[in-house]
């Protein structure tokens, strides 16, 4: 029986679920839920995800996600791929710790995709490990990092606080969320949208117009591209085309900052260095290793750590973003 087919197009939503092999509790033992955490992360950076919500539970783990490529399959083989062999080699197992291949639904933008959000949120209340006023208590949740100084950039508050009520994204505003998860949890009628029949089931949540706005996506953007790479027909395509749109956007970048590609300064962390990587690793999902070695920054990691502190500074980050809002 033929897999489904994966839809993916930058700006897509998506609720993303995979459970342990045997609904075995996988991330219960010693740094298990941690390292899933971690690893998580270096993917949102890696494939330059959005992410809007994730939970880690005992036995399985949700996460929202909004591409800025069509890189899910992608990053999700990285994740998960990642994660086993760092799970398996601590613990010296061999075999697939998950059930399979993972659950991925469109998701609607806006309205459905915050319910998502609220249904990840509250998975550890439905699952009595903490009571409806303390969902920020459990600690494999992106609700505390949320509220974290330390706050990653690619975990996006947006559609959380835009969709509930247009909070703002202050200590005020992530108290009155949480109030309003408790509402969620506790409120009969209110629950009833946050079912798991709806939020985990079928292929794709939201209205009528959106499903068969997602079936004509499918059908444009050709989606037996996805039936191809399962017959191992398409990688070497697929990375040769990921690096052309790469240097394309390098180019635009480094020319609406003023920047001559041919002629960068020697130095690994050059200001013009760091500002065409912040770039890119906010508006691709370019690899460290291909940055790197294209820019002349050294070691692979080397990229994402000289943008992460250019980032840091408030004028530096602003100028990155302007740049973003006019690349094509």
């Amino acid at each position: 029986m033929a897999r489904p087919l994966r839809v993916e197009f930058a700006g897509g939503c998506y609720h993303v679920i995979n459970r342990g092999n045997y609904r075995r509790r996988i991330f219960e033992g010693k740094g298990a839920a941690e390292a899933f955490e971690r690893t998580l992360w270096e993917a949102a950076e890696r494939y330059g995800w959005a992410l809007h919500a994730y939970v880690v539970m005992g036995n399985h783990f949700h996460l929202g996600i909004e591409l800025n490529e069509p890189n899910l399959s992608e990053g999700m083989k990285w994740l998960q791929g990642t994660w086993i062999r760092r799970y398996n080699r601590f613990r010296k197992l061999v075999g697939r710790p998950f059930q399979g291949r993972y659950k991925a639904l469109m998701v609607e933008p806006g309205h459905c995709f915050a319910q998502v959000c609220h249904y990840i949120h509250l998975n550890p209340v439905r699952a009595g490990l903490v009571k409806s006023d303390h969902a920020i208590d459990y600690p494999w949740s992106s609700l505390p990092k949320f509220v974290s100084k330390k706050r990653p950039e690619w975990l996006d508050p947006a559609t959380v606080l835009g969709e509930s009520g247009g909070l703002a994204d202050t200590k005020r505003g992530w108290r009155k969320y949480q109030e309003y998860l408790e509402f969620l949890a506790t409120d009969d009628v209110a629950g009833k949208e946050l079912v798991a029949r709806k939020m985990s089931r079928g292929w794709c949540i939201g209205g009528r117009e959106f499903k068969e706005h997602v079936r004509q996506e499918a059908r444009e953007r050709g989606a037996e591209l996805d039936r191809m790479r399962f017959e191992g027909l398409e990688m070497e395509a697929l990375r040769v085309e990921r690096e052309a749109y790469w240097e394309e956007t390098l180019e635009q970048a480094a020319t609406l900052a003023k920047i001559d590609l041919d002629n960068l300064p020697r130095p690994k962390s050059a200001v013009e260095k760091c500002l065409l990587a912040s770039v890119m690793k906010r508006r691709t999902s370019v690899t460290n290793g291909w940055l790197t070695k294209r820019l002349g920054m050294g070691q692979s990691a080397s990229a994402s750590q000289f943008s992460r502190r250019w980032m840091l500074e408030e004028r530096r980050a602003k100028e990155v973003y302007r740049i973003i809002e006019k690349l094509r």
